[in-house]
């Protein structure tokens, strides 16, 4: 009740403060109402997730959009640095070889797409070929499928462009000898057709002892303009990342270890995590009419991943022993994915409508091997022993496979989507998406053990579900929306990864999310912004034991709610402004312990989350910025013991044009060098954030 009378409050703030500035804003968005504007810094008006040019004070969901201007103005390195600075988002340490995220309470490996396609392999993803990341919260299956419970994330990538010339050179070096250096050129072929490169090189290091590693990725694109009504762009992308593993400190006395901010628990010579990724695409969009128009795109993309890690699971103060886990994980998988979408705008009497139908095909075969650290002196894949700075690790080896799965995945979808206007006041959103998901696992080890168990390695599941989209949108004027939304996803018994399949898990449904949600929104000018959202998650058929008989399961789940509120775009012509905040309160639902019910509060989710950047031109040639992070306490598993503190960053930084071509620009982090801990995988895997930290860069183009 809280949360919506806080948006009920901003909603009647705005109502009568937006009169004034409202005909001047209509006016400006009369000729932008069907059209997709792409790489704003501020005022973006539409997002490419959507998949319809629907203006996003029209879509009824909050989405944050964070531009390659952004990116590069802020020093933005990785998909955690753009999250840091979404609210409603947490990021993880994702065992510190992923990119991990909690949205509105639901913790993800695999919600994150390229040019909407699914892009669901455990990997960093760079940032250096983007035009811009969308983040769409709320349960999002319609537009995407499986997954996505508390939202997604959409990397939108740079294409070729048949307008000019270009050639942009960028190069970094920050304190701890972290560097990069990237290209981006485009080249006009003629007045139909046009080639651009993106490139980047980085070297990898930061505060952590021994941390090192390197990644390259290269991206061409192909513009060609068919004709008036048709354009194909295909691209091609390789990543080869090779860096260290840091899984970060234990804990003690239930808080993150103090005073080893720079320890490394790992062995140098052991943790590392590869990868190499080759992703081919083709899109084409055709008009068909004047209301009618069509495109569609085919993926392949090959990933071979591997990761070794030691890390901790135990810090003894009293014994001073440490102990250490291990293994090695390999998972190699091919995509093949076709989506098609038909997107039509026309009217009925008085009535418009922009109707968005369409279908998606995948196939998703993965192969995936682990086998377990061996020490010698323990006869296990766990040691214990004194703990000395640099750690003095047993020798050990690897063992035979644990684990040897293949997975084959298909999946179709078909959806429609109508989004009504019924008058210049009220929208209607209606949609609905089927899925069949259908999955078949070979057990190499189980085969080899044969039947005798019930088990002959031989298992399969099948989904079929269908997600509606429902939203209402009541539109005081054109630069203000009002609305309220129902959404709902799911995710197979198979996880996000493919790998939990079992006899027990086969058989269950599959984990449900529905999302419900309020909000507000109001472009004050048409560079800037102002969003408000109150919304419930609730995720139903989670698994847990029965506490009246240990060898059953009971379905469970997990509710959270929340409100969030950012304001973006320019509040002058000097000034602008980037800052969110988020309030968020999830737990468990119907856990039961000793016949009382005993709920436990979600992991990886600060009750608070605050941000803000501000960047400020003194003069031509001159511009500063000044950021701040703020982040609540938050548990690191769901046990409920763990807790990392709340912490507050400061962050700055200063521009300089030395002319149109050539600018330079020196960021600083952590500016008052606080110890902080960011972000953890569990108990013992915590991870310090970096100290006082500065960043130059130079930019260069022509």
């Amino acid at each position: 009740m809280r949360l919506k009378q806080s948006v009920l409050c901003v909603s009647a703030a705005l109502l009568l403060t937006q009169t004034a500035m409202a005909q001047n804003v209509e006016e400006k968005e009369e000729n932008i109402e069907r059209v997709t504007v792409r790489g704003a810094f501020f005022g973006q008006q539409a997002a490419a997730g959507v998949k319809t040019p629907t203006l996003l004070v029209d879509v009824p969901q909050s989405v944050s959009v964070v531009s390659a201007e952004q990116i590069a103005q802020q020093a933005l390195f990785s998909v955690a640095d753009v999250m840091q600075y979404t609210p409603g988002v947490s990021i993880g340490l994702g065992e510190d070889h992923r990119d991990q995220i909690t949205i509105r309470g639901q913790n993800t490996t695999a919600d994150f797409f390229v040019d909407g396609l699914r892009d669901d392999v455990q990997y960093f993803r760079p940032l250096y070929n983007l035009e811009r990341v969308e983040i769409l919260r709320g349960a999002n299956a319609l537009l995407f499928g499986r997954g996505g419970g508390g939202g997604v994330v959409n990397r939108v990538t740079k294409v070729a462009e048949t307008t000019e010339d270009f050639t942009r050179l960028s190069a970094a070096m920050d304190t701890f000898s972290a560097g990069s250096i990237s290209v981006d050129t485009n080249k006009v072929i003629d007045d139909n057709q046009a080639f651009r490169f993106n490139g980047v090189f980085d070297t990898i290091d930061n505060h952590r002892d021994f941390k090192d590693g390197e990644r390259f990725a290269l991206n061409p694109t192909y513009t060609w303009v068919v004709n008036d009504d048709t354009t194909l762009v295909t691209s091609y992308e390789y990543v080869n990342d090779d860096r260290l593993v840091d899984r970060g400190v234990p804990s003690l006395n239930n808080a993150p270890l103090e005073g080893h901010r720079d320890t490394y628990f790992g062995n140098p010579d052991f943790n590392n995590t590869t990868l190499e990724a080759h992703i081919a695409r083709a899109r084409i969009d055709h008009t068909l009419s004047e209301n009618w128009s069509v495109n569609g795109t085919l993926q392949f993309a090959d990933y071979d991943k591997a990761y070794q890690n030691l890390y901790p699971v135990n810090f003894n103060a009293d014994t001073v022993e440490v102990t250490l886990d291990g293994y090695r994980d390999t998972t190699s998988r091919e995509n093949v994915l076709m989506q098609l979408n038909l997107i039509g705008q026309f009217t009925t009497g008085d009535i418009e409508h922009t109707v968005l139908t369409g279908f998606e095909y995948g196939s998703q075969d993965t192969s995936n091997a682990r086998r377990d650290a061996f020490f010698e002196v323990s006869q296990d894949d766990q040691v214990t022993f004194a703990f000395t700075d640099p750690l003095v690790i047993p020798s050990m080896t690897l063992t035979s496979p644990v684990r040897d799965r293949a997975s084959d995945v298909t999946f179709a979808s078909a959806f429609v989507q109508d989004e009504i206007k019924l008058n210049d006041n009220w929208i209607v959103v209606a949609g609905f998406r089927y899925d069949n998901f259908d999955i078949d696992v070979v057990d190499t080890i189980e085969v080899a053990n044969g039947s005798d168990d019930g088990n002959n390695g031989l298992l399969a599941s099948s989904d079929s579900q269908v997600s509606p989209r429902a939203g209402l949108i009541y539109k005081p004027s054109k630069n203000m929306s009002l609305y309220a939304s129902y959404s709902k996803s799911f995710l197979p018994r198979s996880g996000d990864q493919f790998l939990t399949l079992s006899l027990s898990s086969a058989a269950l449904d599959a984990e449900e999310f529905e999302n419900k949600e309020i909000g507000i929104k109001y472009n004050v000018t048409d560079k800037l912004s102002l969003t408000a959202a109150a919304f419930e998650v609730e995720r139903e058929n989670g698994t847990a034991l029965d506490p009246n008989n240990p060898e059953r399961s009971i379905l469970t789940g997990t509710q959270t709610k929340g409100f969030e509120v950012q304001i973006v775009g320019e509040l002058t012509d000097k000034w602008s402004i980037n800052a969110g905040y988020s309030n968020l309160d999830g737990e468990e639902m119907g856990r039961v312990v000793n016949g009382s019910l005993a709920n436990r509060e979600l992991a990886q989710l600060p009750e608070h989350m605050l941000t803000l950047w501000n960047q400020y031109a003194l003069n031509e040639q001159w511009r500063v910025g000044l950021g701040l992070i703020h982040q609540s306490e938050q548990y690191a598993t769901l046990s409920n013991t763990t807790e990392l503190p709340s912490f507050t960053r400061v962050d700055a930084a200063v521009y300089y044009d030395y002319s149109e071509d050539l600018s330079v620009q020196l960021n600083v982090e952590n500016l008052f060098d606080k110890d902080y801990f960011p972000s953890a995988h569990n108990n013992d895997n915590i991870a310090t954030g970096e100290p006082l930290n500065a960043r130059i860069s130079v930019q260069y183009q022509f």
